[in-house]
C-alpha cells in the first residue's frame, strides 16, 4: 500500500509538467499570432471605417467621447510597443445604436498614425489597414 502516496506525488509531477508545457506553448502562439496579423487594403474596408480613418488623419472631429483613447493591447493581439502608443476609435455599424463591436486602433501619434489595425468583431482579430 505505500505505493499508492509515490503513484499519486508522480501523477501530480506529470500533470504540472502538461500544465507548464501547455502555457509555453500557449505564449509561443500569442507571439506567433501578431507576426502573422492579416492586412485589408483600405479600399475593401467599409465606408463607414473609411469615413474614420478620414478623420483619423485629419484629427477629428470623433463621434463618440472614448474615440482616440488610449488601446491597452492587454491581450497582446497587436505587436508590443511602450504604454499609449495605441489609440482606439468606433467604426458605426449600421443599424446598432450602441458604439457596436467595430474598431480601428493606430499606433503613433494621433493625427499621424504610424499603422492602422481594424476589428470587426470587437478586438478578438485585427487586419493591418493597406493604405
Amino acid at each position: 500500500m505505500p505505493a499508492l502516496p509515490a503513484a499519486r506525488a508522480s501523477a501530480r509531477a506529470a500533470l504540472l509538467a502538461i500544465v507548464c508545457a501547455c502555457g509555453v506553448v500557449a505564449t509561443a502562439h500569442a507571439r506567433e499570432h501578431v507576426a502573422v496579423l492579416r492586412e485589408i487594403d483600405v479600399a475593401m474596408l467599409p465606408r463607414e471605417a473609411r469615413e474614420v480613418l478620414e478623420r483619423i488623419h485629419a484629427g477629428g472631429p470623433f463621434r463618440f467621447e472614448r474615440d482616440g483613447v488610449t488601446f491597452g493591447n492587454r491581450e497582446h493581439s497587436l505587436p508590443e510597443r511602450r504604454r499609449g502608443y495605441y489609440h482606439e476609435y468606433t467604426v458605426v455599424t449600421p443599424g446598432v445604436r450602441t458604439r457596436g463591436a467595430r474598431r480601428i486602433v493606430c499606433g503613433g501619434p494621433p493625427g499621424t498614425p504610424e499603422v492602422c489595425y481594424y476589428s470587426d468583431d470587437h478586438y478578438a482579430t485585427f487586419r493591418r489597414i493597406r493604405e
